[in-house]
């Protein structure tokens, strides 16, 4: 319970941060395309990057998970 783990750097850069955005924030083409949805959930590699925008929380962690990613919610 106590042992110490030691990450490597392939596997911290396994983790995906999964957070709710706001439909009216993103670029013009993207809303036109949220078919009236007011809130998408984004998933971000650990350096920021934009990997996916996906309309429920749930699905955004599968899709994390099928991607051999390890899915972290951003508050």
């Amino acid at each position: 319970m106590y042992e110490k783990f030691e990450f490597d750097q392939d596997e911290q850069s396994r983790i995906v941060y999964v957070r709710e955005v706001a439909v009216d924030d993103l670029p013009e083409e993207v809303r036109e395309q949220a078919e009236g949805a007011e809130v998408l959930y984004a998933v971000h590699s650990a350096d920021g990057e934009r990997l996916a925008l996906v309309k429920e929380r749930s699905l955004a962690f599968i899709l994390a998970r099928q991607n051999d990613f390890a899915p972290v919610t951003v508050h």
